[in-house]
């Protein structure tokens, strides 16, 4: 068996759609269904900048399908939790499009600037291109970020780790860990601050230390996925 990742742009889903307007927040499934047929309720978290997530829920919530939009904690908390209700007959889900395939994914696929990252396990012998072009003939974009046998795993998870965290982070936390990074924000002693890693890439520095917190989050939690 295989563990494959795919990145989707979901076009016509509000998730996908509304969150290519607020690149710097990230939101990942945090329950799965609930309801009836045609009202389905599940839990989302999001992380990023207060204004942004504030944004986007207002943007998200006036979408045709969606019914309810509850925040269940203030939107400076780390990772803002929501329950979000949807008329599911409105709504496009590629979880159901992948167990109608027979292919067995991931949960908490996670959504950044419009991109879906979805992770599947799919047979040695499935071809993964058919996937991608079942998933493309419905209207959306797809691309292959990794197939790796099971057996693998192990021995090459780190060397992916990088790879991921590319993914995973937003351009602008990329940027700002990484300049922090380079001007040895981390050493032991340091001298650098907040300021000096603002000053570099030219936003205040509130703003660059909520990109960073973020960032450090997200580092931890996939690190913390590949030694557990």
């Amino acid at each position: 068996m295989r563990e494959v990742t795919l990145r989707l742009r979901h076009h016509g889903e509000p998730e996908s759609d509304i969150s290519e307007r607020y690149p710097d927040i990230t939101l990942e499934s945090a329950s799965s269904l609930t309801g009836s047929a045609a009202e389905r309720k599940r839990i989302i978290e999001i992380t990023g900048p207060a204004d942004s997530i504030e944004g986007f829920l207002d943007d998200f919530e006036a979408a045709d399908p969606v019914l309810d939009v509850t925040p269940l904690t203030s939107f400076d908390a780390a990772r803002v939790a929501v329950a979000i209700t949807y008329d599911s007959y409105q709504w496009d889900s590629i979880s159901q499009r992948l167990s109608d395939m027979g292919i067995h994914h991931r949960t908490g696929t996670t959504i950044t600037a419009g991109w879906e990252r979805w992770t599947v396990y799919v047979e040695d012998g499935d071809d993964v291109s058919e996937i991608i072009e079942s998933l493309e003939r419905a209207g959306n974009d797809a691309e292959l970020v990794r197939d790796v046998a099971l057996s693998e795993l192990d021995g090459q998870s780190h060397l992916e780790l990088f790879e991921i965290l590319e993914d995973e982070l937003t351009p602008r936390q990329l940027e700002v860990l990484k300049t922090a990074i380079d001007r040895g924000y981390y050493r032991p002693k340091t001298d650098v601050t907040i300021e000096d890693i603002s000053d570099a890439v030219g936003i205040a520095p509130t703003t660059t230390w909520e990109h960073l917190a973020q960032a450090e989050h997200k580092v931890m939690d996939q690190i913390g996925e590949y030694l557990l």
